[in-house]
């Protein structure tokens, strides 16, 4: 199944969060990153903090998509991830965007992202990698929903490290 897991950081080396979580998702059995979009720095959402990197991750999983999310979170504990604050600062970010076609709604977790509309920083690097993937319960593309997305302040800072 092709997935894709939105990817930020905004506390520490963010390069350095960003290329663990590349190779962390490598060795992770059932999961083979596919490749990376470019790193876009933005502005953060949530109270005052440094600013993040963002990216997005193309994965291909034999996962289900509990199981897939679970590994997310490992990674992020590699990372000393604390959920201290909502959308407070973080080592690092890993968020399941899209699962295939599929629209997962249950405790803890639903596919789409249900911000992924609103969320420019994440769109954006999405959009370089499926932009015409029709994002499951919009009729939308990615590309589409990126067009209609608010502002936001984001800059193109290279390719995905790692």
């Amino acid at each position: 199944m092709r997935a894709f897991v939105g990817v930020g950081a905004n506390l520490g080396d963010r390069w350095a969060w960003l290329a663990l979580a590349a190779r962390a998702l490598r060795a992770t059995p059932g999961v083979a990153v596919v490749r990376g979009s470019r790193v876009w720095d933005s502005a953060p959402l949530g109270p005052p903090q440094p600013r993040y990197l963002n990216a997005v991750l193309e994965l291909e999983t034999t996962l289900p998509p509990r199981a897939l999310l679970a590994a997310l979170q490992a990674v992020e504990r590699q990372a000393r991830r604390r959920r201290d604050v909502r959308w407070g600062a973080r080592t690092l970010d890993l968020d399941l965007l899209l699962f295939g076609d599929a629209v997962v709604a249950g405790p803890g977790l639903l596919v789409p992202h249900p911000e992924l509309g609103a969320r420019r920083f994440a769109l954006q690097p999405l959009a370089e990698l499926c932009g015409e993937r029709v994002v499951p319960g919009t009729g939308r593309t990615v590309a589409e929903l990126l067009a209609a997305a608010p502002a936001w302040e984001l800059r193109d800072v290279g390719g995905y490290p790692g």
